[in-house]
């Protein structure tokens, strides 16, 4: 079963641990557009290229929260890390979306 956060749970995590894990799955463009900053970008439409060595990209044994526009890219990507070995990972629900409308409004949104 995949874990979601909420946006605010998000930057609170990321105050506490600036080291956290967040795996942006979202396509150039958009990253672009709207970054947040410490993430690893991985486009799902790259998944083919990265996915064979993910254990090397992420650290399964620390958090991971998964990130895209919405939170549905994201949530088919946490789902995926589950059936590698990954057990603490989270899918941010609503994806950036929701984080720029509830947790921090200056954030852009496209």
């Amino acid at each position: 079963m995949i874990r979601h956060i909420s946006g605010k749970e998000l930057a609170e995590w990321r105050q506490q641990n600036p080291h956290l894990q967040i795996l942006d799955v979202r396509e150039w463009w958009e990253v672009e557009r709207a970054k947040l900053p410490g993430c690893l970008h991985l486009p799902l439409s790259e998944f083919s290229l990265w996915s064979p060595q993910i254990k090397e990209l992420l650290d399964p044994e620390q958090e991971v929260v998964v990130i895209c526009h919405h939170g549905v890219r994201s949530a088919h990507v946490c789902a995926w890390l589950i059936n590698q070995g990954y057990r603490q990972v989270c899918n941010l629900a609503g994806g950036l979306e929701a984080y720029a409308l509830y947790a921090d409004p200056t954030f852009p949104r496209y």
